[in-house]
């Protein structure tokens, strides 16, 4: 499918083009700042860790809920956004209240997003959402109906609201039942264009619908009705972002000189897959403050964290964006076709990829693949993915890779009971792959997941959490867990040979991310840029470049430069004279 549509860029907001800079400014002001306060306060301040990372707050104990399937049939005459097309784009992103405490206030509500119906202003989606331990008091479902734009933000239709004040046994639930979607918050230029149609043609209506229905599934199996989660359907997004790649090195250059320096252009992918909760409650993480600007930017309290708040969101918007290429399904349950899925997304542990992830509190996992090569200018990886969350459950990083999987095994008469090396990793590589790629019985894959994320630094007491939650959503593959900090060193030694494989296998790429949809050719700033990027450009040439621009900027220092060149043939004219 990513063969046959190519995924659209959406526009850089000015936040994106000026946050980092932004930041790096107010930061070097900062620690002079701190440089210049007294020893005794910086001594104080370095032995006190930065307040965030696990927080151990229990889930607020009440009665089990009720289990609630969610069905959003269809829309009706909704408005036209896309003038083009003179149709819309629309789908809908569905946020559940319930008046259930929470641990903090900042917790999220749990939310769901259906998919795109192409170019219909009757679109039908029939989508479920299967909700457990909705409290008996009832819940606001507040749906908002949007027409999907890439390259630019999503025009909002307008919102519907399910209210119910009550659920009991004996509730009939909801039928097929239409709502009203308000004007009031949708987009003025889609109802512009309701206006003149509905002047033109005096028999279409001006008020658009959203029909849905309830079903009560019955009781929560379990003892805290506290912990409202998405039990299913395990639905996954794949979305892809124009990349342009340059190939610096490779293996064959002799074969074809004409690879080198050559640029292409590429498909970044991020995957986000919802997975069944509930997630264990002791996976509850919150940011850590190891900068002063870090609590601002998560709260947008200050002017500097309000900027890179918004930089964020759209950075999150630009990675997994939704367009015609994004590719999307779902599964009933937890099954091997999901794992065999998952693998799929990670290319079946080959090409040494290595990815960055984050689990938030509803189930939630969202992960890209990783590396310096990737010239995409985020301000945090984790709170990209994390689209800026307070709290999530878990962040890191993770592989796959393959593992033999032996019939007989802890026969100590027979020796070890894995194929291990002489450091004690199992055995992998391409000849594992290439001589059982015929016999799935005799391969196994590993998830190798660990906790290295500098913005969470989630507690790795709780990586067996972790494991046992992972495991159980997907069937058949093994999941190893490692501590960043006392497997750091084996932790590293693996990302490694991950590194060198991948150079081996595909060459030395540097990727960076494209920010029109021009199919024009790179100008040579960017050219200059992926070279820097790779460690081609000359550093004495970088050299040069940054002497010049220095002098540049000194303007003083060269006019009196200036001055005195002038005025030195007139001094040696003087000398000459008097002699």
């Amino acid at each position: 499918m990513d063969n046959e549509v190519s995924p659209e860029v959406r526009h850089r907001h000015v936040t994106e083009v000026y946050g980092t800079k932004f930041v790096d400014k107010t930061q070097k002001a900062h620690d002079k700042a701190i440089a210049l306060a007294r020893d005794d306060d910086s001594k104080l301040r370095s032995e006190k860790s930065p307040p965030g990372g696990f927080d151990e707050t229990p889930i607020p104990r009440v009665p089990p809920g009720f289990t609630l399937k969610f069905t959003f049939h269809q829309a009706k005459n909704l408005p036209v956004a896309d003038f083009n097309t003179l149709s819309s784009d629309p789908f809908v992103r569905a946020e559940l209240r319930v008046d259930l405490p929470k641990r903090h206030k900042q917790d999220p509500e749990i939310s769901f997003r259906t998919h795109t119906v192409r170019r219909d202003v009757n679109p039908v989606w029939d989508s479920e959402w299967i909700v457990a331990n909705v409290p008996a008091s009832g819940f606001h479902l507040k749906c908002r109906v949007f027409d999907e734009d890439p390259a630019d933000h999503d025009d909002r239709l307008g919102n519907a609201h399910v209210i119910v004040d009550n659920i009991s046994k004996n509730w009939r639930g909801i039928q097929e039942t239409s709502y009203h979607i308000k004007k009031r918050a949708g987009s003025k230029r889609a109802y512009f264009f309701r206006t003149l149609a509905a002047t033109c043609s005096p028999k279409r209506s001006m008020n658009a619908e959203l029909i849905m229905s309830v079903e009560c599934l019955g009781r929560t199996p379990t003892d805290n009705g506290g912990h409202m989660y998405t039990l299913g359907p395990l639905y996954w997004f794949k979305h892809f972002s124009p990349l342009i790649g340059r190939i610096l090195k490779t293996s064959v250059m002799t074969e074809n000189q004409d690879a080198k320096g050559k640029s292409t252009r590429y498909n970044f992918q991020a995957v986000q897959i919802q997975l069944r909760g509930p997630v264990p409650e002791e996976l509850y993480h919150r940011y850590v403050e190891f900068k002063p600007f870090v609590a601002g930017m998560f709260t947008s309290q200050s002017l500097r964290g309000r900027i890179l708040n918004r930089a964020l969101h759209h950075q999150h918007a630009r990675i997994y964006n939704f367009d015609r290429s994004t590719m999307n399904g779902q599964f009933p349950s937890p099954s091997t076709e999901l794992t065999q899925l998952f693998l799929d997304f990670v290319d079946h542990g080959r090409g040494g990829k290595i990815f960055t992830y984050v689990l938030t509190l509803d189930g939630h996992m969202r992960f890209t693949e990783t590396g310096k090569e990737f010239g995409i200018d985020l301000l945090s990886k984790h709170t990209m993915h994390s689209d800026v969350s307070i709290y999530i459950a878990f962040s890191g990083e993770f592989f796959v890779r393959l593992r033999k999987k032996h019939h007989h095994r802890r026969q100590q008469s027979n020796g070890s009971t894995e194929n291990t090396s002489s450091n004690g990793e199992v055995i992998e590589g391409n000849e594992a792959h290439d001589s059982n790629e015929n016999n799935d019985d005799s391969i196994e894959y590993e998830l190798m997941i660990d906790n290295d994320s500098g913005t969470y630094r989630p507690n790795a007491d709780k990586l067996h959490l972790l494991q046992e939650f992972l495991s159980a959503n997907f069937p058949g593959l093994h999941v190893t867990t490692l501590d960043c900090q006392k497997d750091a060193e084996r932790m590293n030694r693996l990302k490694e040979e991950r590194r060198m494989e991948k150079k081996q296998s595909q060459g030395q790429l540097v990727y960076m991310q494209q920010v029109h949809n021009s199919e024009s050719s790179l100008s040579s700033s960017d050219e200059e840029d992926m070279r820097r990027r790779g460690g081609q450009l000359n550093t004495h040439q970088r050299g040069n470049l940054a002497r010049n621009f220095n002098e540049m900027k000194d303007v003083r220092g060269k006019f009196r430069h200036w001055l005195e060149a002038t005025d030195e043939p007139k001094l040696q004219r003087k000398l000459d004279e008097s002699r």
